[in-house]
């Protein structure tokens, strides 16, 4: 049974321009001890269709106009703020994307690990302490005696993101949301970063939420896979239907820039121009202009929708990007 379900999720905002349709009508659950990725570039709702539920949307220029977020029997998008201030950082937890300027260069990483256990659960300094000090170890920071007392800028980025993962868990969540969280790492330090929140999850049985544009780091990390395009769902199924058959253009299209699945020597693949305006969303497919892989003169002019084409396979059953 899911611990989280996304329904219709609708987000906009208001700009001097016009209203910008960030998310538009996205469906997602994710059940405890698995690990959902939702996948797409920069400025396909990701980011804002997490930040949505939380509800973290900067007001009022943003806004969630539809939709429902159940977190077992409360809809997250109706909760008041004093229940979600309640949520965020107990019950659901989230790791940004840039540890450099999400931590507080002015308080020691000890004072910002501890603030949660301090804020939601009300115990004392010394214990919570402790506390920290354990789940510095646990994450892996070596002499967490010292460490404890030192700032950001003393940590290198990968213990950064080890800072940010052990703030984010030490009040046990039940969800975990990561949004980017292996950006600007190098590789060796992406895979641990990626295997210590494996390792954290199973122990505590927690759902993680992974917001990424690497398909490599899906495949690797996953159980189940949301492909999002210009705000919508443009495909969704476990990781191993995606990745064995995937349907849509954009998504073989995304596997394909993957550079270990080119040819040694070969051209590296990229889908050429630029999303959408989506303060002008297409009224047909809004793949259509990058569409190389199908066959885009067959793309809709009307607004695609979302088919399952097996069990739990989904997909916007647009002929063009099917071919």
């Amino acid at each position: 049974m899911p611990i989280l379900e996304v329904s219709n999720l609708h987000t906009e905002f208001q700009t001097p321009s016009g209203i910008v349709k960030a998310v538009e009508g996205v469906d997602f659950s994710v059940e405890s001890g698995k690990t959902l990725g939702i996948v797409g570039e920069s400025a396909s709702g990701k980011s804002v269709t997490l930040y949505s539920i939380l509800g973290l949307i900067p007001q009022p220029a943003g806004r969630v106009t539809a939709g429902t977020a159940l977190f077992k029997d409360l809809d997250l998008l109706k909760a008041t703020q004093k229940e979600l201030s309640t949520i965020r950082g107990q019950k659901i937890s989230m790791i940004f994307q840039d540890p450099m300027s999400c931590l507080n260069p002015f308080m020691t990483v000890g004072e910002q690990i501890m603030e949660p256990l301090i804020v939601h659960e009300k115990i004392s300094q010394p214990e919570a302490y402790s506390m920290a000090l354990d789940m510095m170890n646990e994450v892996g920071i070596k002499d967490s005696k010292t460490r404890i007392d030192q700032y950001p800028h003393e940590f290198s980025g990968g213990m950064r993101q080890r800072v940010m993962i052990a703030m984010a868990l030490i009040t046990e969540p039940e969800i975990l949301i990561a949004d980017e969280p292996t950006t600007a790492l190098d590789v060796t330090v992406q895979k641990q970063v990626l295997d210590l929140i494996k390792k954290l999850q199973k122990k505590r049985n927690t759902a993680v939420i992974l917001i990424t544009h690497d398909l490599s780091v899906v495949n690797y990390s996953c159980d189940d896979v949301v492909v999002m395009y210009a705000g919508r769902v443009i495909e969704k199924a476990s990781t191993q239907s995606l990745f064995n058959n995937p349907k849509h253009a954009y998504t073989r299209s995304l596997i394909k820039s993957i550079p270990s699945a080119q040819s040694k020597g070969s051209e590296l693949f990229n889908i050429p121009g630029i999303p959408p305006n989506m303060l002008m969303p297409p009224q047909g497919c809004s793949f259509q202009p990058r569409n190389v892989i199908g066959d885009a003169d067959q793309c809709l002019t009307s607004r695609p929708e979302l088919i399952e084409i097996t069990k739990g396979h989904f997909v916007q059953n647009c002929p063009g990007c099917l071919a």
